[in-house]
């Protein structure tokens, strides 16, 4: 790790795991972490899944620490396809093992203001079409829309092009729209999201 006054980078961080530094490991961990949870729970929705996701792409950048050629892909990138890749086979599981119409429910634990509940009745309306998605579709909204990664990052991370992200994002909106245009007056919403 670098001797300056900045935060040493991701590459630095796993250099310095794989030499054996313990507290480079749980800095990296501390930073990466979170956003992979994130990124399973949004795609699960299963707190327990996602602790198990995010534990298992921790485990995988773990052991090719010793292997890890600086300059290839982004740490986190690098992190964040193999939950992805994780994330999308358990989803294939779970499809395979249930009927279509078993939606996980959402929590909402604000109080029930007629404001909070439309707001949770879009929620709903939003992941129940979100989980008919194509798994593809879904992690390509999700990393756009819910992490706020840009489309070069999405294509690294779903191994694929920039122009394919772009046309997935286009096909994953057009059918959400779809299935929320029914609803459209009852929820509240405006526009055609385009």
């Amino acid at each position: 790790m670098t001797g300056t006054s900045e935060e040493p980078s991701d590459d630095e961080l796993l250099k310095g795991y794989a030499n054996g530094d313990q507290s480079a490991a749980r800095l990296l961990a501390g930073r990466l972490m979170p956003r992979v949870h994130a990124l399973a729970w949004r795609m699960l929705h299963d707190r327990v899944e996602a602790e198990d996701v995010t534990q298992e792409a921790m485990l995988r950048l773990w052991k090719i620490a010793p292997d890890w050629q600086e300059g290839n892909a982004k740490v986190s990138t690098w992190l964040h396809r193999v939950a992805s890749n994780l994330c999308i086979d358990r989803l294939r599981r779970r499809r395979e093992t249930r009927s279509p119409d078993q939606i996980p429910e959402v929590a909402d634990d604000a109080p029930g203001a007629l404001e909070r509940l439309q707001t949770h009745e879009r929620r709903s309306a939003l992941l129940a079409a979100l989980e008919k998605l194509p798994e593809r579709q879904k992690l390509a909204i999700m990393l756009r829309h819910f992490e706020d990664r840009g489309n070069p990052e999405i294509a690294e991370i779903m191994g694929t092009s920039v122009e394919a992200v772009e046309s997935i994002l286009a096909r994953a909106r057009r059918s959400l729209s779809g299935r929320l245009e029914h609803r459209r007056d009852q929820l509240g919403l405006v526009g055609d999201g385009r």
